[in-house]
């Protein structure tokens, strides 16, 4: 198909798109469909909608149960080609995305990734889109936010370093108002009412500068390794903020939460060190 074809064609999803709009969202639930957008056959519509990107195809999938089925097939051709267009080649390669296995699950992880934009100007994010990378700076703790915080809903994602911890390695949940830069080499996360963390150097739980104890809460716990991933879970409707490790579900850490919004967060110190984070949508429950 052309790139004029192609155009074409997408101008017609976009009308059609805001004539299902202007018709007023009940008659989609109800499952109408809107004129000729709902014979569209699959074949032709999954091939235009493989040359959208995410903002179209969202609308799209609001236009009738027609074309919310054909975008339902999270590992259709529609979203690889987004996902190959979205994601480095080195993301899609390795074994950063493992745990997850659709196409649009890889998608959302991107769009949910530490956000180069958002952290310490002692970091950046490398190309492969979800490993942040500190720089050798001394006498700083440096850190970074995801791009998409949290109000409503439960989510998960998980967070593995791939060096060196150093004296203060921290994990958690910020608001956009916690700091991501400070001077010395401090447990960044946790130092203030804005930000709750675990460090995974001496299983510290910090939050509002102060020490709420150790975790998980058992005798001799387990010091964390190096490429280990942890899975932070947040639930938002229930306000508490838990972790695991591997399978094993290590407990709530953080009750009481704020009604605010709440982003996946990392600080460290140690130079060249590198922290990579994917989020995996909603958690599974047992």
């Amino acid at each position: 198909m052309s790139a004029a074809a192609v155009g074409g064609a997408s101008s017609c999803i976009g009308a059609a798109a805001a004539s299902c709009s202007s018709a007023g969202s009940s008659y989609v639930a109800a499952g109408g469909e809107v004129g000729i957008a709902g014979r569209l056959p699959s074949r032709v519509l999954e091939h235009v909608f493989s040359y959208l990107d995410l903002y179209d195809l969202m609308r799209c999938s609001l236009v009738c149960w027609h074309w919310n089925n054909c975008l339902a097939d999270e590992n259709s051709e529609v979203w690889r080609s987004l996902c190959a267009r979205s994601l480095s080649e080195e993301a899609l390669r390795s074994d950063i995305l493992c745990n997850l296995t659709t196409y649009k699950g890889k998608l959302k992880s991107y769009l949910h990734a530490l956000s180069s934009h958002d952290c310490s100007r002692n970091v950046y994010v490398k190309k492969n889109g979800f490993t942040l990378h500190r720089n050798p700076i001394a006498q700083s703790t440096d850190g970074a936010r995801g791009k998409i915080g949290f109000s409503e809903g439960r989510h998960a994602w998980e967070i593995w370093w791939e060096g060196p911890l150093g004296t203060v390695a921290v994990i958690g949940i910020a608001t956009k108002r916690a700091a991501m830069q400070c001077q010395g080499y401090v447990a960044l996360l946790g130092s203030d009412d804005q930000s709750w963390g675990w460090n995974l150097v001496d299983n510290n739980l910090l939050h509002n500068g102060e020490v709420n104890g150790n975790f998980p809460q058992c005798n001799n716990a387990p010091k964390y390794q190096i490429g280990e991933r942890i899975r932070v879970i947040l639930d938002m409707d229930n306000k508490t903020l838990a972790f695991e490790r591997g399978f094993e579900f290590l407990g709530v850490a953080f009750r009481g939460l704020p009604k605010a919004c709440l982003f996946p967060a990392v600080s460290a110190v140690y130079g060249n060190t590198e922290v990579t984070m994917v989020y995996l949508g909603k958690p599974l429950d047992g």
